[in-house]
């Protein structure tokens, strides 16, 4: 018998039994019988993220080792993404939209969401196959950053100028993110104020007040970022998303996926996960690349010029992520926070990108 969702969606590490473990297996198959369940790890973020191990009487194909993801036990977290349900858009995600994308991502065991009760992922961890899981302030080399574009030129342009009005695209365009985008504008001066001084010195004085400017026009700043041709895109290519197996990669938490501007998604990754060393002799390269693998996919439109100009300017939102998140508090640990402020500011800094926004 196929379990309901209100019996799948959990709230609290400690309802995660073995007779919870055994409706989610019910959905794959009523003759499995789980032992026993281990609770291995608490990770608390933006969410609670769950390592599981589950004892059951199944074949090899099924795993063992579950990835849990529920609402954070921090109330900072909480208040933070409650509004545009971030949890939820992973889960809609993945019920509806997880079979078209080109990319590596965990296997699915069980998606639900029910507005009012909550939302529930439970993915099967990607080592148990033998992957490596990456870390926040993991630098990543000019290598890995080559394959994980190459990757991104596929995805985006899978999703290239799709109709975001038709299902199952709407929800991902629709009111949520405009909802998400206002909350954003509203509380952006005093995060980005806060941000700043608790980064201290990962921060040069001289970005404080453009960066002040920047969060007090961040609206227009935003409609100048969406001007660019619309594709799905993940909105948070940090180091800490994405697994690694024989040196290729896989994509985990897409709790920001969205339409947008596909050069927004190597902005991110640039900004964040590279030193800014490594940055600063290989990013022209790697947008090239980026740029021959968009055509090579069939999108003719795009030139480096142009992905190199709207490149400079979207590396104004990594930096914001950031700083907010570190003065939200709770959601990622600190010090790698710090290393991909540090980044982000560099690169800023770099292509004087608020001069370009022309932040006043």
């Amino acid at each position: 018998m196929f379990a309901s969702s209100s019996q799948l969606i959990v709230k609290h590490p400690k309802q995660l039994t073995k007779t919870w473990a055994q409706n989610v297996l019910a959905n794959h198959s009523p003759n499995i019988t789980v032992s026993a369940v281990n609770l291995i790890s608490v990770d608390v973020g933006t969410t609670s993220r769950i390592h599981l191990e589950v004892s059951h009487d199944g074949t090899n194909d099924l795993p063992r080792h579950w990835f849990i993801k529920l609402p954070s036990l921090t109330w900072q977290a909480r208040a933070i993404t409650a509004l545009p349900r971030l949890l939820a858009t992973e889960v809609y995600f993945y019920q509806n939209l997880i079979h078209q994308v080109p990319l590596d991502t965990a296997p699915l065991l069980m998606a639900a969401s029910h507005f009012g009760i909550g939302s529930t992922l439970v993915l099967a961890d990607i080592r148990e196959n033998g992957a490596q899981a990456g870390s926040a302030g993991q630098a990543l080399s000019a290598e890995q950053a080559h394959a994980i574009i190459s990757k991104l030129a596929e995805f985006h342009s899978r999703f290239w100028n799709q109709n975001q009005q038709n299902p199952p695209y709407q929800k991902l365009a629709g009111p949520i993110r405009h909802l998400e985008n206002k909350l954003g504008s509203l509380f952006a001066v005093p995060l980005m104020k806060r941000g700043l001084k608790k980064a201290g010195e990962e921060v040069d004085k001289q970005l404080h007040q453009p960066a002040i400017a920047y969060a007090q026009q961040r609206k227009r700043i935003m409609d100048l970022l969406n001007q660019g041709s619309q594709t799905l895109i993940h909105r948070d290519c940090h180091p800490g998303n994405f697994f690694w197996k024989d040196n290729q990669p896989g994509f985990l938490d897409w709790q920001l996926v969205r339409f947008g501007e596909s050069i927004a998604d190597v902005a991110y990754l640039l900004a964040t996960a590279l030193e800014p060393e490594t940055r600063r002799e290989y990013e022209k390269p790697l947008i090239q690349h980026y740029c021959q693998s968009l055509n090579q996919h069939g999108i003719k439109e795009v030139n480096f010029e142009t992905l190199w100009q709207r490149y400079q300017i979207h590396l104004c939102y990594p930096f914001e992520a950031m700083l907010i998140t570190l003065a939200v508090g709770g959601m990622m640990e600190l010090q790698s926070n710090l290393t991909m402020i540090r980044r982000s500011a560099a690169a800023v800094a770099d292509h004087q990108v608020f001069k370009l926004l022309q932040v006043d």
